[in-house]
Order: C-alpha cells, then sequence, then structure tokens
C-alpha cells in the first residue's frame, strides 16, 4: 500500500518537522523573559508565538510590531485549503471514476516530487489517497464553517511569516496527498472500490476527534459569549468541558488525531504521510506548550493535573 515513496517530498515534510522539533526543544531552553536575550532571542519568540502567548514576551520592538497580521486571519488559511483541495478532488474524482486523465502540470508534479511514473497501484492506493483528500476537504469546510460562524477572535496577531507558511502549508498538504496516486492513473477503466478494514477505523477516528475538535472550539468560543450567544468579552478564561478536563489544548491533540487517521486511512505504511504527521505532532506541541504556560502564568487557580497537548503524558 505504501507503492514507492516520493523522495523529496518525504524528507521536506521529515525536515520540517525535525525544525520543529528542534525549535520545540530550543524554546524550553530560551524562555520569552529571560533577560538580554537580545534580537536574535526577540525575533525567534515572535516567530514562534502568535496570538495570546505574545503576550508572555517582553515589549517587542516597533519593527517587529510592523510585521504582523490579526489572528482572525486564520480564517484565510482554510478559505486557501476548500478552494485548492476542493479544486484538486475534482480532478482525482473526474481521473478515477469518469475514466479521465490527470493534466499534465500534476504529472510534472509527481514527477518533481520524486513520485516514479511507472510504479503501480498497491491495493486500494487509489481509492485510499481519494479517501484522504475527501476527509482533508471536508475537515478545511469544517474549520472555515467555524472560523466564520463559532470562533470568537481576540484582537490577538500572528507574524506575517507564520501567516504566509500557513497559506504554502495547505497547498502542499493537499498536494502531497495527490503525489501518493500512481502517475499512470486509470487510462480510462473504471476504479475498483473496495472498502477495507483501515479505511473503517481511519474514517472512525477522524469523525471521533473532529466530533471533539468542534465541542472544544465551541467552548472556546462560549467563554466569550451570554447565553444568548452574543459577543461581550475578548478575553481569555480557563475553559472547561469535554478534553480540557484533561489537558490545556485538547483542540491541537485533536489535529493530530485526524492526521493520524489520515494516515491509518492510507494503510497505515505511507511513510510520507506519517512525515506529515510527525510534522503536525511537534507543531501542534509547540503551539500546546505555549498556551500552557500562559494559563499557568495568568491563573493562580489553573488546575495542576493538566498536561498540555496529551492527556497523562505531555
Amino acid at each position: 500500500r505504501a507503492g514507492v515513496m516520493p523522495a523529496v517530498l518525504g524528507a521536506a515534510w521529515a525536515l520540517l518537522a525535525a525544525a520543529f522539533l528542534a525549535t520545540l526543544l530550543l524554546s524550553r531552553w530560551a524562555p520569552a523573559r529571560r533577560p538580554g536575550g537580545g534580537v536574535v532571542s526577540g525575533l525567534f519568540q515572535d516567530l514562534i508565538r502568535y496570538g495570546k502567548t505574545k503576550r508572555g514576551c517582553r515589549q517587542r520592538p516597533a519593527w517587529l510590531r510592523l510585521l504582523q497580521v490579526p489572528k482572525r486571519w486564520f480564517t484565510h488559511f482554510y478559505v486557501v485549503s476548500v478552494l485548492w483541495n476542493g479544486f484538486l478532488l475534482i480532478w482525482l474524482f473526474q481521473a478515477e471514476f469518469l475514466g479521465g486523465s490527470l493534466p499534465s502540470w500534476i504529472q510534472h508534479l509527481h514527477s518533481t516530487c520524486g513520485r516514479d511514473s511507472q510504479s503501480k497501484d498497491m491495493g486500494n492506493e487509489h481509492f485510499s489517497a481519494l479517501l484522504v483528500l475527501t476527509l482533508l476537504w471536508l475537515h478545511s469546510c469544517r474549520r472555515l464553517a467555524e472560523c466564520l460562524w463559532t470562533s470568537v477572535f481576540s484582537n490577538g496577531v500572528i507574524h506575517v511569516v507564520q501567516y504566509g507558511f500557513g497559506l504554502a502549508y495547505y497547498i502542499a498538504v493537499g498536494s502531497t496527498v495527490l503525489c501518493q496516486v500512481p502517475t499512470n492513473i486509470r487510462n480510462g477503466e473504471e476504479l475498483s472500490v473496495q472498502i477495507s478494514w483501515y479505511h473503517i477505523v481511519g474514517a472512525v477516528l477522524y469523525i471521533w476527534a473532529s466530533l471533539h475538535q468542534h465541542r472544544c472550539l465551541v467552548i472556546l468560543a462560549n467563554l466569550r459569549k451570554s447565553k444568548s450567544g452574543k459577543v461581550i468579552s475578548l478575553s481569555h478564561s480557563v475553559p472547561f468541558g469535554d478534553w480540557f478536563e484533561r489537558i490545556s489544548c485538547p483542540h491541537y491533540f485533536a489535529e493530530f488525531l485526524i492526521y493520524v487517521s489520515m494516515a491509518i486511512t492510507l494503510g497505515f505504511c505511507n511513510i510520507t504521510w506519517w512525515c506529515v504527521v510527525m510534522y503536525v505532532l511537534f507543531n501542534q506541541a509547540l503551539a500546546a506548550v505555549l498556551c500552557h504556560e500562559f494559563y499557568q502564568e495568568n491563573f493562580s487557580s489553573y488546575p495542576e493535573h493538566r498536561k498540555a497537548f496529551i492527556p497523562f503524558v505531555f
């Protein structure tokens, strides 16, 4: 089921995961308030923090404050993802079910990313990739809807580099799924859809994690709303309920589980996608640790038993 790993993509995601692991470790050795940290330390903290966690930093220089955009622009990430991954999903669906072929530019993308043009479908590789791309698109649609109608954004900011990285990420992750499909696609043959046990397990985990992520985002939003649903505050409060009883950032943990569910859906053996999962793990862990520190520093009665990211572990 793994097929031939697209070498360039696998290496790129592995390096990105390693970079975020190093950043996570370095953030433990370079606390935001260490005196005499200098310009480099300030820039480092500005690049890894966003929203409320930037408030834990000392006053940032004026030139750094110029390089920031509103955190609510997170919405743009999901607009891009819905459009781009929806576009890829349409092309793949047509190629799989309607006997079409992938456009030449997608085949060039396969070649650039190291996909062997002669690689053959291993089992349900075509259908698995189609299913994962569908799950990714649905995830983006839900997150876009939540940004528009559920979440209540404060006046927090993100660095313009983080913003650009986020836009590029959602283009790259959909393209990565597409590159798991052999390029010698169908040639007019009908797709033989065979649902395997790992498709079911992956879909169940995806639904379970998505439901919990939505519940946790609703809990966060309700902290700033009255019972009637009117926004009454943009301040931060301690959330309770659902997975918040065990960890500070359950929505980040759920995001990680969603990507694990996609790895399962691809048949467990797709090395490239496991590199994506490792990137998501370290990326979300970094954000969770910084949020956990914010809660601990700003709320004296914050529950001591809560972990930052993974229940009972970390």
